[in-house]
């Protein structure tokens, strides 16, 4: 009888680190060593130098300062993901940052983690995007509510006054009754999230990762990504950092 054969290991992630504080990224790499999960490729301290190495490199994961001198960390990131769709971005950020957080989201990066976040949650972002998940990060969520000038704590004020319905006149006496009449310009009202969707839209605004939620739900991994592909549609948003935004808006979920 054969022996059972030994599955192959899995190859380590290809991580390359941007950051133009010399001081800061030496405390980065010395905090990645003795991870062999993690192959630290290459490191640049500026964004013009990382376009200078990731094509020759092509990293799996790029671990982008969002502060850079000249060349911003958004620009890398719309120059790479231009070139390189394949090539995940994984931003650093800081808490007055938040503006250019959603800026760098809509330019391709995969999700954000604060500076000064512990090793652990490091490399559980990294091999989360690289797996195809996005990163976000409970600290910032209501300070990303004021992209939608929305008090998280009150109900959406309108801009403009809502008309009034107009009020259908009843039928003459002995006629026959007839369907209501939907104006064509009116809107279908989004299907609400389930309770399922909720729950993990909460555990998703706490910063837990797709792994750790189907852990903690008894899921599978491919089962909590249907259930986000299926909030995002609801919620009219295209990745968690807006999809948490929204569910918080809304009143869905709290943080």
């Amino acid at each position: 009888m054969d022996a059972p054969q030994t599955p192959a290991p899995t190859p380590p992630i290809r991580v390359f680190v941007v950051e133009d504080q010399t001081k800061i990224l030496k405390n980065q790499l010395r905090l990645f060593e003795g991870h062999p999960e993690l192959d630290i490729i290459g490191t640049a301290l500026s964004g013009e130098a990382a376009l200078e190495d990731v094509p020759r490199l092509q990293p799996d994961v790029l671990l982008l300062d969002l502060g850079l001198p000249r060349m911003s960390g958004i620009d890398v990131t719309r120059e790479v993901k231009a070139r390189f769709p394949h090539i995940e971005i994984l931003i650093f950020t800081i808490f007055d940052e938040e503006d250019k957080v959603l800026e760098a989201v809509k330019a391709g990066a995969s999700g954000y983690l604060l500076k000064g976040s512990p090793v652990d949650k490091i490399i559980e972002a990294i091999k989360e995007v690289r797996a195809g998940g996005t990163v976000i990060q409970p600290s910032l969520a209501r300070r990303l509510l004021r992209h939608f000038r929305v008090d998280p704590d009150s109900s959406p004020v309108p801009t403009e006054p809502v008309a009034a319905p107009p009020v259908a006149s009843e039928p003459p006496a002995g006629a026959p009754a007839s369907d209501p009449v939907v104006p064509s310009d009116v809107e279908p009202p989004l299907k609400p999230l389930s309770d399922r969707e909720r729950e993990i839209l909460q555990l998703i605004a706490k910063g837990v990762s797709n792994s750790e939620a189907a852990r903690l739900l008894s899921l599978s991994k491919a089962t909590i990504r249907t259930h986000l592909e299926h909030i995002y549609r609801k919620l009219e948003v295209t990745n968690r950092v807006e999809a948490v935004t929204e569910g918080i808006r809304k009143g869905l979920i709290s943080v």
